[in-house]
């Protein structure tokens, strides 16, 4: 492995496209660190070691944002702009005329619809950086220095509006920068990013509460424990690239040309659908869902101290019930299927097998194809549905067994590890094309 990295980095081209990437990448967490100086950064950190629910929302939040909405900064808001108004377009592009003709465009299409979205993305920007910057002020986590009768000023306002969304618009530039002269998503490679730094912080707060004897005592979790973790985690690490990387091969049969005395085509290939065709994104829908009922149910009960209130916010709490964690695998089924329906057309598949010449032994070309190919995406994402949704509440049930922090918890599943694996793999799938053009080995290969 140590000779394919010398390999990697012994290339020109490579090497500076990596090295380019890791600076933008060091720009974004120096800038992740800068805090808006209107904040008063310690009152704002105790009202959310205090808060509970709210808490962990935003961290949820973070995760899939590169944001850091519990101390901000100017790149609170994070990436998660720019992914609701692409998601937005995507979903419109299914059921909106004019929109799908785009899409169907080729590459003049794409760039129409990335223009449609950067102006999206500036609108969710300016709005929701009013609505969190309300928030500010109404829990009084404002320095008293910039206010004036209670009130911040609107010069103020807008000079905070703007920089947040100045620091939005500035790492969709980046990770446009990573697209077209780094290597990678640059998108996904921020996203990843803000998740491996907070695993520094995680093992050091999982081995300060534990203890190096056996049984642990005063609290602490104990050797064995540890031990299992580590199992653990490597064995989840394991099962979530197996089933990212699975696929159903489809065989299919190309039709044979003469042309003169040659014959072309007859050859024997396959057609990969994958297990796990909607990735993250029904895990991303169905926890941003169940968080508005914890909330909304969190300001009734504090304005409203009644006990089914406060038994409601119970039940839509995150790793204290047994309700939100049905609730939450029957979402992730739900939308794995709505998700794979949008982004899976087996019709527009059917006709392009047909265009080429390409067929499906034993099944007729076109509408006997689209049916055989819905049948069985029905029934693959029937199982990966079902990974996703043990994936999804490992980090709570880990929680709840072992009594570790939730923010330790996180990195045995969930979002945060299906995004960091996916995004690796298709880091190592872009450096192994540039290896193989050179006539080297892949990272993956075995020697």
């Amino acid at each position: 492995m140590w000779e394919k990295i010398r390999v990697v980095f012994t290339i020109p081209e490579l090497r500076k496209k990596i090295l380019f990437t890791l600076g933008l990448l060091a720009v974004y967490r120096v800038g992740w660190q800068i805090p808006l100086p209107i904040i008063d950064q310690s009152q704002m950190t105790a009202f959310f070691k205090t808060s509970g629910g709210m808490g962990q929302v935003f961290a949820q939040v973070a995760v899939f944002s590169a944001a850091q909405l519990n101390q901000i900064t100017i790149f609170g808001l994070g990436i998660m702009p720019y992914i609701s108004a692409s998601i937005i377009f995507q979903l419109l592009g299914s059921v909106w005329g004019p929109l799908e003709r785009l899409q169907k465009e080729g590459e003049s299409g794409r760039k129409k619809i990335n223009e449609y979205t950067r102006y999206a993305t500036v609108v969710l920007c300016i709005g929701q950086s009013w609505a969190y910057l309300g928030f500010l002020i109404g829990n009084h986590l404002v320095l008293d220095s910039f206010l004036v009768n209670d009130k911040l000023s609107l010069g103020w306002q807008l000079v905070t509006v703007m920089t947040m969304t100045a620091g939005t618009i500035f790492l969709m530039w980046l990770g446009e920068q990573i697209d077209e002269f780094g290597i990678g998503n640059g998108i996904s490679l921020i996203i990843m990013a803000g998740i491996l730094a907070g695993m520094p912080g995680a093992g050091y707060r999982l081995f300060s509460e534990a203890s190096l004897e056996l049984g642990g005592g005063a609290g602490k979790l104990g050797l064995e424990v540890l031990i299992l973790l580590m199992v653990l985690f490597v064995a989840v690490v394991a099962c979530v690239v197996f089933i990212t990387l699975g696929q159903r091969r489809i065989p299919t049969q190309s039709a044979k040309h003469v042309r003169g005395r040659r014959v072309y085509g007859g050859t024997r290939q396959y057609l990969p659908l994958r297990v796990n065709q909607a990735g993250v994104m029904p895990i991303i829908f169905a926890s941003s869902l169940l968080m508005f009922p914890s909330l909304i149910f969190a300001q009734l009960a504090s304005a409203y101290p009644y006990a089914w209130l406060q038994g409601l916010h119970d039940v839509f709490t995150r790793g204290t019930s047994f309700v939100y964690n049905v609730l939450y695998v029957v979402l992730i089924y739900f939308f794995c299927y709505f998700w794979t329906a949008i982004t899976f057309n087996p019709k527009d598949m059917s006709e392009n097998l047909k265009s080429f010449g390409t067929f499906i032994p034993g099944y007729r070309p076109g509408k006997r194809t689209a049916d055989y190919l819905e049948k069985v995406m029905v029934r693959i994402t029937y199982v990966g549905a079902g990974f996703l949704a043990v994936v999804a509440i490992t980090p709570t049930v880990i929680a709840g067994i072992f009594s570790v922090p939730f923010q330790v918890a996180s990195f045995f599943g969930g979002t945060g590890l299906l995004i960091a694996v996916s995004v690796a793999f298709d880091l190592v799938q872009k450096i192994d094309s540039h290896l193989v053009m050179r006539n080297y080995r892949g990272l993956l290969e075995k020697t």
